[in-house]
């Protein structure tokens, strides 16, 4: 009887052990699913469907003459133009460029690019993006980005440029106005010389007339001691004599 027992609750407890095990197994089991979904399997990694071929190991020599719409809507080929671009000397640069049409986008562009580097003048290179703006709208949606870049570049020298230019024209200005002033400078230092040498003259002038010794007293208005006093008419009769006076 006892072993009876013994047995009936065994089985009871084991019965309620797998019944309760049953929840974390199921848990176990969609563990490894809610890990690869999180992290992600690449297998299950989206493709693009059309891969971008890699101008990187492209000659620069070569670099100019290829052509074709996949070419020339893929950035990395305007890259790779860019780089062989900056290696070129500038009269490579505008050699290589005067073989370019600029009647498309794609020969302005490359034109564009060339001459970036080849010491052109503000005119040239303003001239180059006003031909550039207005066949921009051609240009694949691939390649915009690049081309703003390029563009904004090229703004920002004209910008430099203006601003060298501005500078330039003030330093013309100064360096003038600095000649002008040294002219009145040195115009007002000969006038001060002069002054100054006819005060000295005068000076010394004065120095020696007050250095001289009168000769004697002279007085212009007192009379010699030969000449007579002659008095006015109306004072010789003025006073008459004893005779002349009547009783």
């Amino acid at each position: 009887m006892p072993y009876v027992v013994v047995r009936m609750l065994k089985r009871h407890f084991f019965r309620h052990v797998i019944l309760a095990s049953l929840p974390c197994l199921a848990l176990v089991g969609c563990v490894p699913n809610a890990v690869n979904h999180i992290i992600g399997d690449p297998s299950q990694e989206k493709i693009p469907p059309h891969q971008l071929a890699d101008y990187l190991a492209t000659d620069c020599s070569d670099i100019w003459s290829l052509s074709g719409q996949p070419t020339e809507t893929n950035p990395l080929y305007w890259l790779r133009a860019m780089d062989c671009a900056n290696r070129l000397m500038p009269v490579q640069a505008r050699s290589e460029a005067s073989t370019m049409m600029p009647d498309t986008w794609q020969g302005a562009f490359r034109r564009g690019i060339l001459l970036d580097n080849a010491n052109i003048t503000p005119p040239e290179r303003r001239e180059t993006v006003t031909r550039l703006d207005a066949l921009s709208p051609q240009i694949p949606l691939q390649v915009r980005p690049l081309y703003q870049v390029w563009r904004s570049s090229q703004t920002l020298q004209l910008q430099l440029a203006e601003e060298r230019m501005r500078y330039s024209k003030l330093q013309q200005a100064s360096d003038s106005d600095l000649d002008t002033l040294r002219q009145q400078q040195q115009h007002l230092q000969s006038q001060l010389d002069l002054t100054t040498r006819k005060l000295e003259n005068l000076t010394d002038i004065e120095r020696q007339l007050s250095t001289r010794k009168p000769a004697g007293s002279y007085n212009p208005d007192a009379p010699h001691g030969n000449e007579k006093v002659t008095l006015p008419d109306n004072e010789e009769g003025a006073a008459p004599s004893a005779d002349e006076v009547t009783p």
